[in-house]
């Protein structure tokens, strides 16, 4: 009876099985400390290339590739995965191990002195010097030759690069190059032709050792015969690792190996396959965690001085009403956000904490407004689906809404909105948390002639890579091509990532509210009125409450000082729109069109639940994307807020001075900078 024949998936697993006994041999030997260091080195390299040539097999084999059913095949392809990840990580820790201290700093007659140096110490260095001479040196001799052509980790320097550190190599255009590491955050450990070691931009590089000008090969062959020579002698005198650092004490390769192994989650995710292709490190959460304030809500909300510094360029008053006077803008747009189709999810080992979209005014080279965040909602039962506003009882939080506004003043042919797909995750065997960016979309506001689009749904298609790649696709994306038929493409198009938008006219009282908002600004519609308030409480003090326009005192006033702050902190947001709704509820209609009542409402409300929050000690600090956190901070919110309203009842105030001074609210010790607006500090 002949054999069964093995499926891919069993092959896989004999593959893995027999890369791990390697694996075990290699570890076994580096402890005992047979054989050469440059061998284990070698063996350990080689054990790399086969593994990720084996996890990009497993990574391509589908359920349909099997001669025969298999049963649990999701479960057991992903233990195959989870097995190579860690014999991955394994064999990248013992590489680095293994791998030289630092770049060669002696080359020519300064390694001839070196080794004069070393034959007058031979009695303290017998050791050494038994490992590294006899036939063993002349084995060595012989090993040392310049790259290969058709090694395949052979690259040419494209152009020159002096290195700025310690541990960079310094290379020249057209030198001929061995990489010795290949790393996810682009810096290559890489090694010269003199022997010299260090890392250098992969940008640099180009793969195989063609140059372009004949002259320059004519020069390097000459003088690779005179290196290989220097490096023959160089080598056959390996240091101590005591010597090496006596030769060379403001060495700094242990802090470049130190960061060569701290490396991102995120890159290693990717290295190990656990990220879809296409998926890559968020843009815009990089410019929110870098950047400090400059892209967050609460920056663009402040006025923004003009050219001269001694006015406002966004902040007027209508002298006949004493209201602040609209001003219209060049882009002023509302839409909605629908739902995201066939978005990829990432893969075993992380567990995914958000997902939402960042989005922000963007002409293709430049963020042009804050960056604001809408969290999706998610369905097990639908993995690749977000949506977006769900239907619930109370008000909608901030975070969940979809419904959002865009002011931008920009004069940009090709201005439009961002939309970033993004997941917040933390890997599970390490705690480390990352942010992913899982594609991008964009949507000009414009058509080719110039005119605003019109107001209808659009499926935008998903791209992979960032806003400044081009032509990358999502691991669900299919090629490119002309299908065959009509059926064929329906399927193609089903199966494009998209996301789902449509633009929408606002009614006249949410128009006017956006009218006095600053000329740029992106933000959810539900908190328009309570921008509209705050801006006529900033006109109010800055326009005309200052002695002069040229007075930039510090102004008492808790409510500008720390309003802004709520447009970073959504929970909070939340709970200003609540307090702020009940107590519109209770207002007769004269009241809600008198103007001078409304704002001294607002501040009563405002001190009464938020700037109390605010200060309270039981409240944890913001954290983006922390359950525990979130949850523990909705809670200390309501419970604040229903105390609050009871002491509002017993003592019939709101907002009152007594609610500070009560011992059964604690509030943190009062701050000069939470009761004065500085001007000079926060205006744009």
């Amino acid at each position: 009876m002949p054999p069964k024949r093995k499926g891919p998936l069993q092959l896989i697993q004999r593959e893995v099985d027999e890369i791990k006994k390697q694996v075990d041999s290699l570890l076994k030997d580096v402890q005992s400390q047979d054989g050469s260091t440059e061998e284990a080195l070698r063996r350990c390299q080689e054990l790399q290339m086969s593994a990720e040539k084996t996890q990009r097999t497993l990574r391509n084999l589908t359920k349909a590739d099997e001669l025969a059913p298999v049963g649990n095949y999701d479960q057991r392809k992903q233990e195959e995965e989870r097995r190579l990840q860690n014999i991955l990580e394994l064999v990248n820790t013992l590489s680095l191990k293994l791998s030289p201290p630092g770049p060669s700093t002696a080359a020519g007659d300064d390694s001839k002195e070196d080794s004069e140096e070393e034959e007058d110490d031979e009695d303290d260095d017998e050791d050494s010097s038994d490992a590294d001479g006899g036939g063993d040196n002349e084995d060595e001799k012989q090993a040392v030759k310049p790259p290969s052509q058709s090694d395949p980790r052979v690259y040419t320097a494209l152009s020159d690069f002096k290195g700025e550190q310690e541990g960079d190599l310094s290379v020249q255009r057209g030198d001929v190059l061995r990489i010795i590491r290949k790393t996810a955050d682009g810096w290559w450990l890489a090694q010269d032709t003199k022997g010299n070691r260090g890392v250098v931009p992969k940008t640099y590089l180009k793969i195989g050792s063609g140059v372009d000008d004949e002259e320059d090969d004519d020069d390097d062959g000459d003088e690779n015969e005179e290196e290989s020579e220097e490096e023959e002698e160089q080598d056959g005198e390996e240091l101590t690792d005591d010597q090496e650092k006596q030769s060379s004490p403001h060495s700094n390769w242990s802090t470049v190996k130190k960061a060569l192994t701290e490396i991102d989650a995120t890159d290693v995710l990717s290295a190990m396959g656990a990220i879809p292709s296409g998926f890559r490190p968020s843009t815009l959460n990089k410019l929110l965690v870098e950047e400090g304030i400059t892209y967050r809500g609460s920056h663009y909300i402040q006025p923004q001085l003009s050219q001269s510094q001694l006015s406002f360029s966004d902040l007027f008053l209508d002298p006949d009403t004493g209201r602040v006077r609209a001003r219209q803008v060049r882009t002023c747009v509302c839409f909605s956000l629908w739902s995201c189709r066939m978005i990829p999810t990432p893969g075993v080992g992380v567990q995914v904490l958000s997902r939402h979209i960042r989005l922000c005014a963007f002409d293709g080279t430049q963020v042009l407004s804050n960056i604001h965040t809408v969290r999706a909602t998610y369905n097990s039962k639908s993995p690749k689906t977000w949506s977006f506003s769900p239907r619930m009882t109370g008000i909608l939080p901030t975070l969940l809404d979809g419904d959002c506004f865009l002011r931008c003043n920009s004069a940009s042919p090709d201005l439009g909105i961002l939309f970033e797909l993004g997941v917040t995750f933390i890997r599970n065997s390490t705690g480390e948390r990352g942010d992913l960016s899982c594609g991008w979309a964009f949507l000009k506001l414009t058509d080719d002639t110039g005119n605003p689009l019109p107001n209808r749904t659009y499926e935008l298609p998903v791209n992979g890579g960032t806003p400044y790649e081009k032509d990358v696709m999502l691991e669900t994306s299919v090629t490119r091509g002309t299908p065959a038929g009509v059926f064929q493409q329906m399927l193609q198009t089903r199966r494009q990532p998209k996301l789902i938008v449509k633009l929408k006219s606002a009614n006249s009282r949410s128009r006017t509210q956006l009218s006095l908002l600053p000329d740029t600004l992106l933000h959810c519609l539900s908190c328009v009125h309570l921008l509209a308030l705050h801006r006529q409480l900033l006109a109010d003090t800055l326009l005309m409450d200052r002695p002069t326009m040229q007075n930039a005192e510090l102004i008492s006033s808790p409510v500008l000082s720390t309003f802004p702050v709520l447009l970073d902190q959504p929970d909070l947001l939340d709970a200003l729109r609540s307090a702020w709704l009940e107590s519109e509820t209770s207002m007769s209609r004269a009241q809600k069109r008198d103007l001078t009542y409304l704002k001294q409402e607002f501040i009563k409300v405002y001190m009464s639940s938020v700037y109390f929050l605010l200060h309270s000690p039981s409240l944890p600090c913001h954290r983006w994307a922390d359950p525990p956190s979130e949850e523990q901070r909705a809670r200390v919110i309501y419970a604040t807020l229903d105390s609050l309203k009871h002491t509002q009842h017993t003592t019939g105030q709101c907002g009152g001075p007594e609610v500070f001074v009560d011992p059964m609210h604690q509030h943190l010790a009062f701050d000069i900078t939470e009761l004065t607006f500085d001007l000079l500090r926060v205006a744009r």
